[in-house]
């Protein structure tokens, strides 16, 4: 009797090791549930077709006022990106990157002083056109006569003037936008 009851019991815990790894492997192939929005999440192994079906579902850049395909409405909507570019387009671009919200320009110096020059960056941190929507770093560089180089800092006036114009600007291209709406 002892022999049929130590059989069994290792039977059952046999069947019980195997009932889990095969309850593991069933779950592990079933479709993966999303917890916030409760969807399947079927995964597609054909990348090109995975990125097909993104760009279906998140249309970033599109108008949804324009229906034809592959046109973008880029960087329009936001007025201070549009003031940025405006208020210093005298000033080289480096690098524009929509998407991080930041412009980064090249160094600048006046003609009368060629000697000291001045790279800004700005990087935009809301949509709203308030002046704690954008943060402009600024950067300048004093060079002598035998070309050697220091960095110096930036007043703080200056990055004002800079912040209030692009501020001024964005306001006077709201102002237009308006009135070319009420017509």
């Amino acid at each position: 009797m002892n022999k049929i009851a130590n059989l069994l019991k290792n039977k059952s815990v046999f069947f019980l090791k195997l009932s889990l790894i095969f309850a593991i492997f069933l779950s592990a192939c079933s479709p993966k549930i999303d917890p916030v929005s409760g969807k399947n999440e079927d995964f597609e192994p054909n990348a090109f077709e995975r990125a097909k079906k993104y760009a279906r579902d998140n249309p970033v850049f599109l108008d949804p006022k324009n229906n034809k395909k592959n046109e973008f409405d880029f960087a329009t909507s936001n007025v201070l990106w549009r003031a940025t570019l405006q208020s210093l387009e005298f000033i080289p671009l480096v690098n524009v990157d929509y998407s991080a919200g930041i412009i980064i320009y090249d160094w600048y110096s006046r003609e009368n002083n060629s000697q000291e020059q001045i790279k800004l960056t700005v990087q935009f941190v809301g949509t709203e056109l308030r002046s704690d929507s954008i943060k402009i770093l600024a950067y300048k560089k004093i060079c002598d006569s035998s070309n050697k180089c220091s960095n110096a800092n930036v007043d703080q006036k200056f990055i004002t003037d800079i912040k209030d114009n692009i501020i001024n600007t964005a306001r006077s291209i709201k102002i237009e936008e308006a009135k070319k709406n009420k017509k």
